[in-house]
């Protein structure tokens, strides 16, 4: 039996990791690509926003506080353009006391975990938004 007719055939989901912080996304890249995701990465929101207009991706993760472009409005433009993302976005902040992310976070219907989180934790978040 070869792998095109295997009933087995393993389905790959695209994710867009985005953070400023580029010993976390060196480690949740690979987290991730060990959970059998395809995983972009953007260093900033311009960048994302740039990708995610010519790829489609399965699921983002993507902090909220980075330069260039906030995470909300990376969001706001990214779910402008395709708007089945709106609840395929996983935040990632150490900001939930403040009020603008909180008001944000709870305005939108994408998930969030709390810096620090395990990998673990942020891999079961993201099979879950691509389940």
């Amino acid at each position: 039996m070869n792998a095109t007719t295997s009933s087995s055939k393993q389905q790959f989901k695209a994710v867009l990791l985005v953070d400023d912080d580029r010993q976390l996304v060196d480690s949740l890249r690979t987290a991730l690509m060990d959970d059998n995701f395809l995983v972009d990465v953007a260093y900033d929101g311009e960048e994302a926003l740039l990708k995610a207009k010519v790829h489609h991706y399965d699921a983002i993760v993507c902090d909220l506080m980075m330069p260039k472009l906030l995470g909300d409005a990376f969001y706001r433009r990214a779910t402008e353009l395709h708007p089945e993302l709106a609840n395929r976005f996983l935040f990632i902040t150490g900001y939930a006391n403040d009020s603008g992310v909180r008001s944000f976070l709870s305005s939108v219907p994408a998930r969030y975990v709390l810096k620090p989180f395990s990998l673990q934790e942020l891999i079961d978040a993201v099979n879950k938004l691509v389940a």
